[in-house]
């Protein structure tokens, strides 16, 4: 039975009809769907912007979405105009907040011009519609990433990193700068899954450093790029407050974005909260 925490499947599809049909298929598989229409339910306003990640219009509230909602595979309809897929595949696919999600691109097998289209801009498998509609099964079960959540749970029961309590120490007295090389160096140390956690609370720190430094779209950016590190975290990870800290950065970020780029000199400070530790052993709080 299909879960509220089932991997989700986001599609650029508008055709009724077909949706149903492969929501039929995504649930066999226990994957949620969420299927956008048009390029409006990002907002009507596309507001032009410096090359690179969008942090400004409808383009970039398309990457804020994808960021949040780490979907386990996009599935595009390149017959689909509603959708300027041929502007958002690009950014999707470069973007490091959302470059890892897996798209499975269909269009009409007579269009081979906008299926070499996807290809070209990255999209990881481009079919005609009558291969993805005989073969959804696997090639949903074939492209889609998932997870393996357990695979994260072991390394979280370890200890810290000396480098990591080291730079979450300076993490919580606010010197941000300092703190990101510590957490680096733990980062690098550490070859298993469980480097996730210092790469999550790296770029919180860099987030943080970018808002002092009034630099809006820098702290943008890292915001949107931290949520795949965290994502997939258990609520606590080696004695540390996943769990909060996921809610941090957001509060954060949503108080970023509220300020707009020529506010972000009045960002209230005390939004960047410390890293919480569940574990007595260790006071990072010097």
């Amino acid at each position: 039975m299909q879960t509220d925490d089932a991997p989700l499947i986001v599609g650029f599809v508008a055709d009724i009809m077909f949706t149903t049909q492969i929501d039929r298929v995504a649930s066999h598989l226990d994957f949620r769907t969420h299927w956008i229409e048009q390029a409006d339910y990002f907002g009507h306003e596309e507001i032009a912007d410096r090359p690179g990640e969008p942090v400004h219009g409808r383009t970039a509230a398309m990457v804020d979405f994808l960021s949040a909602q780490q979907p386990a595979l996009l599935l595009v309809d390149l017959a689909n105009s509603a959708v300027p897929w041929q502007s958002w595949l690009p950014i999707i696919k470069s973007s490091p907040a959302t470059r890892r999600i897996p798209v499975l691109a269909f269009g009409p097998h007579v269009d081979e011009v906008a299926m070499q289209a996807a290809r070209d801009v990255g999209a990881d498998r481009v079919v005609s519609r009558g291969r993805f509609t005989a073969s959804m099964p696997d090639l949903i079960a074939q492209t889609a990433h998932t997870t393996n959540y357990d695979a994260v749970l072991k390394p979280c029961q370890e200890a810290l990193h000396p480098d990591a309590v080291r730079g979450i120490a300076l993490f919580n007295q606010r010197e941000f700068y300092e703190a990101h090389h510590g957490l680096e160096d733990a980062w690098n140390a550490d070859q298993g899954p469980g480097r996730d956690l210092y790469r999550s609370i790296l770029q919180v720190a860099v987030a943080y450093l970018q808002i002092e430094r009034r630099n809006y779209r820098g702290a943008v950016k890292m915001f949107l790029r931290v949520r795949q590190w965290l994502a997939p975290l258990p609520d606590v990870c080696r004695g540390v407050d996943v769990a909060q800290l996921r809610s941090d950065a957001e509060t954060a970020y949503a108080a970023l974005l509220e300020l707009g780029e020529g506010g972000v000199g009045e960002f209230d400070s005390t939004l960047m909260k410390p890293v919480v530790l569940v574990s007595a052993e260790k006071d990072l709080t010097l």
